[in-house]
């Protein structure tokens, strides 16, 4: 059973109250009734250490933005003892405050995973507080997923970055020196022309596939399943598992075409990398929760050594 926390409030409800330091905004304090380690938790859905939507203060509180059903708004995050303080600003504070045990990992269910292998078990000790949260915005996954489509990172969070803080609105109740943006709506990703693409540093066929998604952007919400993700053009198996993963707190959903994930998982299982038919074969054991154990062992240090040069990244702007 969920206990929530705050004073003078009708209990289940976020109430009006004041953060310190950054003016008034609905909060909510919420006691989880598991270990919760709130900046595993939420690392996924950060997009690079410049993310404007996305970032950690000095406190080492998290913000997150989010364009929700009610509009544009900002969340702050801080765990406080056995407490998760959250201060929620703009039209749509309280629909992220109501979905803070989502995003959280409340709807997650790891008692019922079984670790099949002593590194998997070795890592479930070491992180306790890791579970699969969701964040319900299924478009505002899709988008950083398409930008990352066979590219370095770097290269997509630096399209990501542009184009929010060229199109994007200001971070309602944000400190200004965050300089954070909310992602804009499936309007306005529509309306940006050519020439911004380009100069992201976003070739066309990627523009075009957030494009054509952000058209039917109303009925991926309600229907986020990976057969409707997949049905758009340009969107494969492993950008519609990176939006499952966040969008909706899938478990099993296994990122196959990642260039180094099939090498990290035949690593840390059986010493040597394999490709994604024999990655799919080792988690074949895990079916449910395919996704938990990559996590796992993404953190586990064990990976393939480095052989033969670094890609570079590319700059489709001087093309």
């Amino acid at each position: 059973m969920l206990e929530d926390t705050v004073s003078a409030r009708v209990p289940g409800e976020p109430t009006a109250g004041r953060l310190p330091g950054h003016g008034s905004g609905s909060r909510r304090e919420w006691r989880p009734p598991w270990p919760v380690d709130l900046h595993s938790v939420l690392a996924p859905h950060r997009r690079g250490p410049h993310d404007p939507a996305f970032r950690i203060d000095r406190d080492g509180a998290i913000w997150r933005t989010s364009h929700t059903p009610d509009g544009a708004g900002t969340v702050r995050l801080q765990r406080v003892g056995e407490i998760i303080d959250c201060t929620a600003w703009g039209p749509g504070a309280a629909w992220l405050l109501e979905g803070i045990p989502a995003l959280l990992g409340q709807d997650d269910a790891p008692e019922a995973f079984e670790a099949r292998h002593d590194i998997v078990r070795e890592q479930l000790k070491r992180r306790p507080g890791l579970r699969i949260g969701r964040t319900g915005r299924v478009f505002e996954a899709l988008v950083p997923a398409v930008m990352e489509q066979k590219v370095l990172a770097e290269e997509a969070w630096r399209a990501w970055g542009y184009l929010l803080r060229r199109f994007g609105e200001p971070a309602p109740g944000a400190p200004a020196g965050l300089r954070m943006r909310v992602p804009p709506p499936p309007a306005v990703w529509i309306r940006i022309p050519s020439w911004a693409w380009h100069r992201s540093g976003l070739e066309a066929v990627r523009a075009r596939t957030i494009i054509g998604a952000a058209r039917v952007a109303g009925r991926l919400e309600e229907d986020p399943a990976e057969p409707r993700l997949r049905s758009l053009p340009g969107v494969g198996v492993w950008t519609a598992a990176e939006v499952r993963q966040r969008a909706a707190g899938d478990p099993d959903a296994v990122s196959v075409g990642d260039y180094h994930l099939p090498g990290i998982v035949g690593w840390a299982l059986l010493g040597r990398k394999v490709d994604d038919a024999g990655m799919l074969e080792l988690l074949e054991p895990y079916a449910g929760h395919r996704h938990r154990v990559t996590l796992l062992l993404g953190s586990s240090g064990r990976r393939p050594p480095r052989r033969g040069p670094r890609m570079p990244v590319r700059d489709y702007r001087s093309f």
